[in-house]
């Protein structure tokens, strides 16, 4: 233990804390930009210099550990010009136009400029302008990055992507897109992980809201939403409400107030998923088909976009399954524009994901009878959502609980359990449990699945079933993914079905999720989810009984010639920027 004093107040940490994570023990928050724990420890920003009693130069406290007799001062006039001057530094690159910006009001560098009294920029302002392309669902405000790293860190250490990189030397060193190449062509995920872990606003989602309320004020749309599970886990969190106030009934309460026509839930088309990739991975199962290679699950378009660039030798290992949120649009337009008398063309789809991936998936085409279209027309990211609650002038505490609407009301707790890492391989598992025996397991025999290793993400278990040995894994976090999948090509393991989700924690941790910087909430929120589903009545995709009804009046039966024409899909219909190598 080394013993210190910072600010007067005598401290006791382990031998080889950093200056930072000690004062914060002592509840001292030293301000810092760049800094990500274990990612980004480069002191890129200096604004968590400290001043070292008896030293003349400062040191960044982010990635220097304490000493014995240390005395310290966060907050001494040397420590205070010298961060106001580094800070003014950094604004004479930004573009300060916060009114204008996604992340006014929730903007590391905004908050320590204001918390500093920088009101002012003594210094000659020059912001760097790179070409975009707008209508990707990822977009870079080159005027706005601090080249603070966590971009290129995040998407090198946590996803092992390699998009981003810096480039150029000295003052004019920037961040962009690496190899020299355009985002179009890089072999980005959409995870949007950079989104959350870059400090201002650099970074951002396409926004869609517009496109929303346009077909809102058409007359002749019929607007129908969904919502994803991970979003009742973490809407309230922009209007400071707890799990338990901000249900997904208030959700469905705000979406009819902004003026959306149909309002249902994405469990509905969980257990629908559950349907048909049970049933498919029994198929394959049975046809001796995973006893080399497993069957992947095909739920996260971010997962789906890195096997297409990275593996594409393992693409007719996903289920053809379609994800959720597109079942739900082939659905709507189908199934439900038949039952309300309205044709397809007429229906509006809209999600409200916590992805940005999905954005990127709502541009796979739907091809049913007659009809020729996108089963979904526009996805909202989680932040987009709330910005729109906020635009309706909608206050949360006057919100009721309002249930879906009919045809499509009824969603299991293992549909809930989706956005969590290692929910889908959990329902999955419950659904085919009963397809094998006639009878259903115990609710939670497989939570054994829930992830439990938040740094490796890998979860691996062996269950019998009806006699015979499945073979699954769960892994979350697409580094984590890279690693086991090279460890099935050396052959060192070996699985029959296993379950990815590109962003860390699952869709609870997606890139469209409310942003906490430096705050990592995604396995809290899963644990909201897993507690939903020990609360529902259902707890089985295949006791749905609105899921029954699709099938006995409309779908036949899963994996029907109808279901495949509506609910499935060929992975190998679009191209996706294949790895340099």
């Amino acid at each position: 233990m080394v013993t210190l004093t910072i600010d007067r107040q005598t401290v006791c940490v382990p031998e080889g804390t950093t200056i930072l994570d000690a004062a914060a023990q002592i509840d001292i928050h030293i301000p810092k930009l760049c800094y990500l724990k274990d990612i980004n420890e480069i002191a890129a920003c200096r604004v968590c210099a400290v001043e070292i009693e008896g030293y003349e130069r400062l040191i960044t406290s982010c990635n220097n550990v304490v000493q014995e007799g240390m005395v310290l001062y966060t907050n001494s006039p040397k420590v205070r010009a010298h961060r106001r001057n580094t800070v003014q530094l950094i604004l004479s690159q930004h573009d300060c136009r916060c009114a204008t910006c996604t992340r006014s009001g929730n903007c590391s560098l905004q908050t320590i400029a204001n918390d500093l009294n920088i009101y002012q920029v003594p210094f000659g302002e020059r912001y760097e302008k790179q070409p975009w392309d707008k209508t990707f669902p990822l977009i870079r405000d080159s005027a706005k990055c601090i080249k603070c790293m966590r971009c290129v860190q995040v998407c090198d250490k946590i996803q092992s992507l390699n998009v981003w990189d810096m480039e150029g030397t000295g003052s004019r060193s920037t961040v962009n897109v690496s190899k020299g190449r355009t985002i179009n062509e890089a072999d980005c995920s959409l995870c949007g992980q950079c989104i959350t872990h870059c400090p201002v606003g650099a970074l951002y989602e396409r926004d869609d809201t517009e496109k929303v309320w346009q077909a809102i004020d058409d007359p002749k749309k019929v607007v129908v939403a969904q919502v994803a599970p991970a979003v009742r886990t973490a809407w309230g969190e922009a209007f400071g409400l707890s799990p338990e106030e901000a249900t997904i009934e208030k959700m469905m309460d705000a979406l009819k107030r902004i003026g959306v026509d149909y309002v249902f839930d994405t469990t509905f088309s969980a257990d629908l998923t559950i349907m048909e990739e049970a049933n498919e991975f029994l198929e394959r199962y049975k046809s001796g088909a995973t006893r080399s290679r497993p069957m992947f699950t095909s739920c996260c378009p971010g997962w789906v976009r890195f096997i297409k660039s990275q593996y594409p030798h393992l693409v007719n290992q996903l289920s053809t399954a379609k994800s959720p949120q597109q079942m739900f649009g082939a659905v709507m337009k189908s199934y439900f524009a038949q039952s309300i008398g309205v044709k397809p063309d007429d229906i509006f789809t809209v999600s409200v994901m916590p992805c940005v991936a999905k954005k990127g998936e709502s541009n796979m085409e739907l091809f049913y009878g007659e009809y020729a279209g996108k089963d979904i027309d526009a996805v909202l990211t989680t932040r987009e959502f709330t910005r729109m609650m906020r635009s309706a002038h909608i206050v949360p505490s006057t919100l009721k609980p309002r249930a879906c609407d009919r045809l499509m009301q009824a969603g299991s707790g293992a549909g809930v359990i989706f956005g969590a890492t290692g929910g889908v391989m959990e329902a999955a598992l419950r659904t085919a449990h009963f397809l094998v025996t006639g009878k259903n397991p115990e609710p939670d025999a497989f939570c054994v699945v829930r992830a439990k290793d938040e740094k490796t993400g890998v979860t691996e278990a062996v269950f019998s079933m009806g006699g015979a040995q499945v073979r699954a894994a769960v892994v979350s976090g697409l580094g984590n993914t890279r690693a086991l999948i090279d460890r099935m090509e050396r052959g060192e393991v070996q699985y029959d079905f296993v379950e990815v989700m590109a962003c860390p924690g699952g869709c609870v941790g997606g890139g469209g999720q409310p942003i906490h910087d430096g705050e990592e909430r995604a396995f809290a929120r899963g644990k909201t989810l897993y507690r939903l589903d020990s609360e529902a009545e259902l707890r089985f995709s295949h006791e749905n009984p609105d899921i029954q009804a699709l099938y006995e009046t409309y779908m036949e039966a899963p994996l029907s010639h109808k279901a495949h024409q509506l609910l499935h899909t060929d992975h190998h219909a679009w191209e996706m920027p294949k790895k340099q190598r």
